[in-house]
């Protein structure tokens, strides 16, 4: 079964070039701008893990954490947190809202895919 991996970001650029790097690997790709566009495709998506930013208009990373984890059917996803961000501050509040894991850009193509492996246990 293929994984469904959600990616948010306001960045229409690395938006792409995750889809591109996630689809070579063989996983469906579902794509957001924002933390309401994210929360809002959910139920269409499915996904297996959602790969969310943190600086984003209308919802930020922190909300769209916290909204998911508020869901009865999305609350235990995987969220790995992928941004420029890289303070020990940012990453507490992270983990506190209930993110799984933070990869910091720009990523190195080998390395994204080991992480997110590992978080979908593959």
């Amino acid at each position: 079964m293929t994984a469904r991996i959600l990616a948010v970001d306001d960045s229409p650029t690395i938006r792409g070039l995750v889809a591109d790097v996630l689809r070579k690997a063989g996983f469906e790709v579902f794509l957001a701008s924002d933390g309401v566009e994210g929360v809002g495709t959910l139920a269409d998506a499915d996904p297996d893990l959602i790969i969310t930013d943190i600086n984003m208009p209308k919802m930020d990373g922190f909300g769209l954490i916290e909204s998911v984890r508020a869901t009865g059917s999305y609350s235990s996803i995987p969220i790995l947190v992928l941004t420029t961000e890289s303070s020990d501050a940012l990453k507490a509040r992270a983990r506190n809202a209930g993110a799984t894991g933070w990869i910091v850009k720009p990523f190195d193509d080998e390395r994204f895919l080991t992480v997110i492996d590992r978080v979908l246990g593959r």
